[in-house]
């Protein structure tokens, strides 16, 4: 007959409950081996990533070794940070003071919410002194009344600003704009007693 015997392997591989063979038993724990070493070879690629962007993990160890390397280095580093806060704090106020247009030495008399009125209002009692009795302003005697009928104005408006720093702050900025308002009208009268014309 035309039959044709299958050879041993043939016949294995066919047979779904035929045992395995040594070699596919040898082949798993290999193929086990090469799992765990693309998982290890993974594992240090994403530490890499990882310590290239400077996000290491934060271990007790180095926490500790970086609380020593604070430690030495504070000390030496604390005099030079008090000299650069200090410049800085010196130059702020110099800012301040310059935008108020006082000395920087006066800057305390105008501190709190209503320091750039009160700064505006003393710049105006001066100017208005000024007026009053300069020799080179040879001031008309409309200038020497309007300087005296303002001088009140100024104090009524110094205890306004006082009395708006204890509103509440919608109100106090209401107050704040009319009587910066009020300045800005003294402001021009008086530059125009001084011949200014704006």
């Amino acid at each position: 007959m035309g039959l044709r015997r299958r050879s041993g392997d043939d016949a294995r591989s066919a047979d779904p409950t035929a045992t395995p063979v040594p070699d596919e038993e040898a082949a798993a724990p290999a193929k086990a081996k090469k799992e765990k070493e693309k998982g290890r070879r993974r594992k240090a690629k994403d530490d890499e990533a990882e310590v290239d962007h400077g996000r290491r993990p934060l271990t007790a160890a180095r926490a500790k070794r970086l609380i020593g390397v604070g430690k030495a280095v504070a000390p030496l580093l604390a005099p030079y940070a008090l000299a650069i806060a200090g410049v800085a704090r010196a130059r702020w106020d110099a800012h301040r003071a310059a935008r108020l247009g006082v000395d920087p030495g006066q800057l305390s008399a105008y501190a709190g919410p209503g320091g750039a009125l009160h700064a505006r209002l003393s710049r105006v009692a001066e100017a208005l002194n000024e007026l009053e009795s300069s020799s080179q302003l040879h001031p008309t005697p409309a200038a020497r009344t309007f300087a005296a009928e303002t001088r009140p104005r100024l104090a009524d408006l110094s205890v306004a600003v006082r009395a708006a720093e204890q509103m509440p702050s919608a109100r106090r900025r209401t107050a704040y704009r009319a009587i910066a308002g009020e300045l800005d009208r003294i402001e021009t009268d008086l530059l125009t007693h001084l011949g200014i014309t704006t």
